[in-house]
């Protein structure tokens, strides 16, 4: 008789970004190892995209999805509260409605997995005395810096973005003051004081797992491991772990028209699942493709005034007319070379199309990823969260994209400069070579995920060890 296997409990929070690699993860523990997976998601009423994510999932029978309640969160957040707090206290809301989902479990779960939202969690994983572990479905440099930045902020005086000098990770290359994360962009916000509690707080885990390859983040997943950069809970890169391309959940017509162009001759451009630019942002970008003369498929949503992630909670939602927002006679003189997608496309089916030879990216580590599975040399156009350093990576690190001069946070990207980059991504022997190398990648990455590949064996490592531990409980 078989021996009764684990039951891993996983939490995402709101957003794509957190939800696909926690599915996955949830997936390759259930398929490598047997183990019992519940997933529970914290939910909004507002992302359209995340429910038809979730709806379309083919659930196997020993992996179950529990969407909790949206948490009621009106009467403490403002217009303006920053989305980092935002999804910590819909997290933090959801804490009593995961307690009362997880009582109500007929085998209480081995382990508890969160992402870096979810760290409130944490007590109820000390309540039921089961280990606590974290998912950063991010870098391996984003995880460093994340761990780096208590001792950083009895250290630095001032705003980081104002040093003079790159940030000094120990063991690690160097990062841009200009390209830290988000939170820690103005010290005297609220969002860096929440920051600065959830690195503290990750410290408290049993293990971190990184949705990253050995061969891709060496130099500093070495520097986590040996403990370089801080003492931290053993880490596990068990990446890339992406959505495989399936049936997509709709957009079926873009997968139609690409199939009637050439391969490698269609340049998709998205800003992730939440990601906005300007109106005149807008203009330019449009402008250049259409001075490339190449051929394009971009997921267009309207402009906002707002921040760059103005629509995190909100992706596939909104109307499909934004006509408006084109240049005159844009969509016109394009109809043959471009597709215009409203809000949402299925972005794995798409980056998987033989027709597809670059992709415009806003650089979230989920497309990141993507791209690389799929051999397609990225523009690097990072926007809000960690978006910058994954940029850096890309172009500076592993050489498989190209970037504006001008960071476009911080200013307009200019049409002759977009049509430069996508001329060089496209054609040419430089889109040759950085197709060359983004190859080399995703060999080096399906590698690690097989039989005795470097993420095969990370992830196998903790299962055994979790497997050893229900079955101690259980005798």
């Amino acid at each position: 008789m078989e021996s009764p296997k684990p039951h891993i409990a996983l939490l995402s929070s709101p957003g794509l970004g957190h939800l696909i690699p926690i599915l996955e993860l949830g997936k390759r523990l259930l398929s490598l190892h047997g183990f019992h997976i519940t997933i529970f998601v914290t939910t909004t009423q507002a992302s359209t995209a995340q429910s038809q994510l979730l709806n379309s999932q083919t659930v196997p029978g020993k992996l179950t999805i529990v969407e909790l309640p949206p948490a009621d969160i009106s009467s403490l957040v403002r217009p303006d509260t920053a989305i980092e707090i935002t999804i910590c206290i819909i997290v933090r809301e959801s804490i009593p409605a995961l307690q009362s989902a997880i009582l109500a479990m007929t085998q209480q779960p081995t382990v508890l997995i969160v992402d870096i939202f979810g760290i409130d969690a944490f007590e109820i994983a000390d309540q039921f005395q089961i280990p606590k572990y974290v998912f950063i479905t991010s870098s391996a440099i984003f995880l460093a810096l994340t761990v780096y930045v208590p001792t950083l902020d009895g250290l630095v005086v001032g705003e980081y973005v104002d040093l003079q000098e790159p940030i000094r990770v120990p063991g690690c290359n160097p990062i841009r003051p200009d390209d830290v994360v988000d939170p820690m962009l103005d010290r005297k916000h609220e969002r860096y004081s929440v920051y600065v509690d959830i690195c503290f707080r990750l410290l408290m885990a049993h293990g971190l797992f990184l949705n990253t390859w050995e061969d891709l983040e060496p130099i500093t997943i070495r520097a986590l491991r040996e403990d370089i950069v801080t003492f931290t809970p053993p880490i596990y890169p068990i990446g890339p772990l992406m959505r495989s391309v399936g049936p997509p959940i709709a957009g079926r017509e873009c997968l139609d028209w690409l199939d009637m162009q050439r391969t490698e001759s269609v340049l998709y451009v998205s800003f992730g699942s939440g990601g906005t630019i300007s109106a005149e942002q807008l203009t330019e970008l449009a402008t250049g493709l259409e001075l490339s003369q190449q051929r394009f498929i971009w997921v267009v949503r309207a402009p906002t005034k707002k921040d760059a992630s103005a629509t995190f909670f909100t992706s596939g939602n909104g109307h499909d007319d934004l006509s408006e927002y084109f240049p005159d006679g844009f969509l016109t003189r394009t109809r043959e070379v471009g597709l215009m997608v409203p809000q949402w496309a299925p972005q794995v089916e798409i980056l998987s199309h033989p027709s597809i030879g670059g992709f415009l990216s806003h650089c979230g580590w989920n497309s990141t990823i993507e791209s690389i599975m799929n051999g397609v040399p990225m523009i690097a156009w990072p926007l809000y969260a960690e978006q910058r350093m994954n940029a850096s990576i890309l172009t500076e690190d592993l050489n498989v994209a190209v970037r504006p001069e001008i960071l476009p946070a911080k200013g307009v990207v200019g049409r002759k400069e977009i049509e430069r980059m996508v001329r060089r991504v496209m054609e040419g022997e430089e889109g040759n070579e950085l197709r060359g190398r983004v190859r080399e990648l995703r060999s080096s990455a399906l590698k690690s995920l097989n039989e005795g590949g470097s993420s095969y064996n990370s992830l196998s490592q903790v299962a055994r060890k979790w497997e050893m531990s229900d079955k101690n409980m259980r005798s």
